[in-house]
């Protein structure tokens, strides 16, 4: 199974290296009530340590759970988060545009902490760049994960269903609609691996691994 794991609830406190240091944390929480999923959160440190929570149904008639993941964010990515985040003046300011025409599209918090910094802001819908490319990005990454999450659930319990999900996948992924791929690189080997499953189906999973590679070069 994919390592996603249920949990209470995933702490975003500050992280400390083995060293003690302090290390810096941006992290990314998005709450939309009666949605699926209604909550997640990404948080990335300064190694580029990631960690993701998310409270959603994986299909209509299961129970909605937690799940919880870590990982490596690419190089480049990890890159982008802190430079955004110093663009936007660690979300020390007022992110919200303030304009209620917008419509509404889910709560969203940006934080920031390092040893000398700790800083949280609200918005639906900023006009500061640097946070509308940090949203991008962390939604980009949340729908990755949550392919992630039901790739596993559709290979343990409806492995007739892979195919068409894949298929969503590659797609999203050619259109940069999704990012960070080698995330998901256990399920999609498990499938892989799996003789049970369609050859294209095993095909497709292995093009996405090696979509997600070459994303990190």
């Amino acid at each position: 199974m994919f390592a996603f794991a249920a949990t209470s609830s995933l702490l975003v406190s500050q992280q400390t290296s083995g060293a003690g240091i302090s290390l810096a944390v941006v992290t990314f929480t998005f709450d939309f009530p009666r949605s699926n999923p209604e909550h997640y959160s990404i948080s990335v440190d300064a190694t580029g340590h990631s960690r993701y929570e998310c409270t959603e149904k994986i299909t209509e008639d299961s129970e909605e759970q937690v799940y919880k993941f870590e990982f490596e964010i690419s190089p480049a990515n990890r890159k982008r988060i802190f430079e955004w985040a110093k663009q936007a003046q660690y979300f020390g300011g007022k992110l919200d545009s303030g304009n209620r025409k917008v419509a509404f599209a889910g709560r969203k918090i940006l934080s920031y902490q390092d040893s000398q910094r700790s800083f949280t802001a609200r918005y639906n819908y900023s006009n500061v760049a640097a946070v509308q490319q940090l949203t991008a990005l962390f939604q980009n990454m949340a729908s990755t994960l949550e392919y992630g999450s039901r790739l596993s659930y559709y290979h343990r319990y409806q492995k007739l269903a892979l195919d068409d999900e894949l298929k969503h996948m590659e797609a999203q992924a050619k259109s940069s609609e999704i990012s960070e791929l080698q995330a998901v690189s256990p399920a999609l080997q498990e499938i892989v691996e799996d003789t049970s499953v369609l050859n294209g189906v095993r095909a497709r999973a292995k093009q996405l691994i090696e979509m997600g590679n070459n994303a990190l070069k």
